[in-house]
């Protein structure tokens, strides 16, 4: 398998060079970028990169507005590693498209873990970006790519999904009907388990919803079933190998 690389976005000097040290450790190579503009030309000139690890309080751009500039061009899983700990900022994190959130003070040998998770087991990989491609699911005239994760709607606009929101609707679609726990979701969505006061599923889920919503004609395709988890009670139309 292909050496791991990974971008690290911290100002911070001696975080930076922590977290450099500690990633090399295990046998990733490792970029490193001090704000906004270094984090772009970085991944212009390395695009074999599988993970970003950034940090929310940068010069400039704050995160928040990086992780967006960054989901519209790459693909690449993204990790928060911040000192801003209240719930408004981690939701709102995971809602632009991060695949965790880790506060500062931090465990390295968790963080070394959830990184690991998230390249082995979200398609972070070249190699295996490809293990979900074969073919389109239709829904309710909804369409899902399972190549490029874009979902296109009965009138032809297209959007890719995050990683986080296409698996967690793609393992719904493989079992219409069946009702998925959030303890089931988070670990096909992450590889992690859920955690106490862990919002990722219920947030991912109405971020999943909003595409829907665009369309009054359609109906509600994801149910809550209280107490127990979520199930896709749409229709699939056919599935093309």
């Amino acid at each position: 398998m292909q050496t791991p690389v990974i971008l690290i976005v911290e100002d911070e000097d001696v975080t930076r060079l922590n977290l450099v040290s500690l990633f090399e450790a295990e046998g990733h190579k490792v970029i490193e970028a001090i704000d906004g503009d270094d984090m772009h030309e970085k991944l212009t000139a390395n695009d074999d990169v599988n993970c970003v690890i950034m940090d929310i309080n940068l010069p400039g751009r704050n995160g928040l507005i990086l992780a967006r500039e960054l989901r519209q061009k790459k693909n690449v899983g993204l990790i928060f590693l911040t000192g801003r700990d209240n719930d408004v900022d981690r939701i709102l994190g995971l809602e632009i498209g991060a695949d965790d959130y880790v506060t500062k003070p931090f465990n390295p040998r968790e963080l070394t873990i959830r990184v690991r998770n998230l390249i082995s087991r979200t398609g972070s990989t070249p190699e295996e970006s490809a293990i979900d491609s074969n073919g389109v699911i239709t829904f309710n005239g909804w369409e899902l790519d399972e190549n490029s994760r874009c979902l296109t709607s009965p009138t032809g606009e297209s959007k890719r999904l995050p990683k986080g929101e296409y698996r967690a609707l793609r393992l719904m679609l493989d079992s219409p009907g069946r009702i998925f726990s959030r303890e089931q979701l988070i670990k096909h969505m992450t590889g992690r388990e859920l955690r106490a006061n862990d919002r990722t599923v219920d947030v991912t889920i109405r971020r999943i919803r909003k595409h829907f919503e665009t369309d009054n004609n359609t109906p509600e395709l994801i149910s809550t079933i209280h107490g127990e988890g979520y199930r896709f009670i749409g229709k699939i139309d056919n599935t093309q190998p």
